[in-house]
């Protein structure tokens, strides 16, 4: 893993962008990544652009919504483009607002024959008990794309060799990791997944810089596939910053049912800003306070370098 002290001298980016998805409060783990991008962002010169992922229609409920906006400016994490509140999210930024865009690299991937139906359940896939590796079952079935209930999956090959970008680092090279072959790309509802939408939205808004946390290694590899089949070569220039995650003393990340480590928990307990800071710091292994996100991003890259 990249050691923040071991970057340098980085070389300019215009985007980078905040991609929280309101399917719960957020957290203190949201936070840290909110930090780091906007300290990336101020050392390469990027702007801040805010996208709110909402296509899961059952998770992302309005209050969590709310709570981007509240969060983020009661933090002081600057955005510089994209939705000012919900009401303003809700008419112009909503993912909804761009199903033309997904659905056109959709026809794309038909017509060159890049994908195929499944029919498989997830209980089906997880009954096979080879930790949510797909085996390609529907791959030779020729089911018809437009079967009710479908999702469609990508055709990959295990062996093709992808490059990553890191920001002031070596280029990567690696294959597509094993839980990732044959991804999906759109759900059985007919609508974009996630790899997808992600992928048509970054290289819609002139993204050329991403960061995020090392969970999403795996996410990384299939939007840069999938990058490549659609010819979306503007992406495969993006610059990657893969962090470290907060974690509790136990070693599991947190996350968004943990809700004593939600933001807006911590708040209604009456802790400040500086409070707030602190405790990640101290999640971090420090003992001093920190007021801002620019301290605790110094703090990050203390804490992980090399």
């Amino acid at each position: 893993m990249l050691g923040f002290h071991s970057i340098h001298h980085l070389p300019s980016a215009s985007l980078t962008r905040l991609a929280p998805t309101p399917s719960g409060f957020l957290h203190l783990g949201n936070l840290l990544s909110f930090a780091i991008t906007a300290h990336f962002a101020k050392r390469t010169g990027a702007k801040i652009h805010l996208r709110i992922d909402d296509l899961d229609r059952e998770r992302a409920q309005p209050e969590y919504i709310d709570d981007i906006f509240q969060t983020l400016k009661f933090l002081d994490i600057p955005w510089h483009s994209g939705p000012a509140n919900t009401e303003d999210f809700q008419k112009r930024w909503s993912q909804y607002n761009r199903m033309g865009d997904y659905e056109a690299a959709l026809k794309q991937l038909e017509e060159g024959n890049h994908v195929f139906a499944c029919n498989c359940s997830r209980s089906q896939l997880a009954a096979l008990g080879n930790g949510g590796i797909y085996p390609g079952t529907c791959l030779s079935k020729k089911l018809d794309l437009h079967t009710p209930g479908v999702q469609w999956r990508l055709k990959t090959r295990p062996g093709r060799v992808l490059r990553i970008n890191r920001l002031g680092a070596p280029v990567l090279k690696a294959t597509l990791p094993p839980l990732m072959q044959n991804f999906v790309v759109r759900k059985k509802d007919g609508v974009a997944a996630y790899q997808l939408a992600s992928l048509v939205d970054d290289v819609n808004a002139g993204t050329d810089l991403i960061v995020r946390g090392v969970d999403l290694w795996p996410s990384t590899w299939a939007q840069l596939y999938l990058a490549e089949t659609l010819s979306k070569e503007c992406f495969l220039k993006v610059a990657f910053v893969h962090h470290p995650l907060l974690q509790w003393r136990d070693g599991t990340k947190l996350s968004k049912s943990a809700g004593a480590t939600s933001i807006q928990y911590l708040r209604n307990q009456g802790m400040t800003r500086e409070g707030i800071y602190t405790e990640v710091a101290k999640m971090l292994g420090s003992r001093k306070r920190c007021h801002n996100w620019q301290e605790l991003a110094t703090l990050m890259e203390k804490h992980f370098a090399p």
